[in-house]
């Protein structure tokens, strides 16, 4: 099963920024648009990555169940 995620991309005077509409906080910008779509890519991963961080910080090492979340848009 995939989730997919809308990127959008806009070109400004620079070159280009993107962002993803459902996921706040991952967003670039890079002189290309190839550019910009691996860096929103990475910007994804280290965005999941950070969230991940905060919630174990969070739980203070409490005992909770964790499993995947299947979507289906």
């Amino acid at each position: 099963m995939k989730l997919t995620l809308t990127a959008v991309f806009e070109q400004v005077p620079e070159g280009y920024i993107g962002y993803v509409e459902e996921l706040p906080g991952a967003n670039t910008q890079a002189a290309t648009l190839d550019e910009a779509r691996a860096n929103l890519q990475e910007a994804v991963e280290l965005v999941l990555d950070a969230n991940r961080e905060l919630a174990e910080e969070r739980l203070g090492g409490r005992d909770v169940i964790r499993e995947p979340l299947r979507i289906t848009a």
